[in-house]
């Protein structure tokens, strides 16, 4: 498998940190889901967030 280092698509920098917001992501037709946490890649050279995954996107499930 190719290695292939991330840069960022706004400053060019390949520094990232991940983060987690604390409002997790659910279904609109679930209220009381408790649903999963998002994970944010976040350019520590800007800022720009490169990119947002579910971590665990079963839980988003009708």
């Amino acid at each position: 498998m190719e290695h292939t280092e991330k840069q960022c698509p706004d400053c060019g920098g390949n520094s990232f940190v991940q983060a987690a917001d604390f409002v997790n992501l659910r279904p609109l037709n679930k209220k009381m889901s408790f649903g999963s946490e998002r994970v944010f890649t976040v350019c520590l050279d800007c800022g720009e967030v490169v990119s947002i995954k579910v971590k665990e996107p079963e839980k988003l499930l009708p």
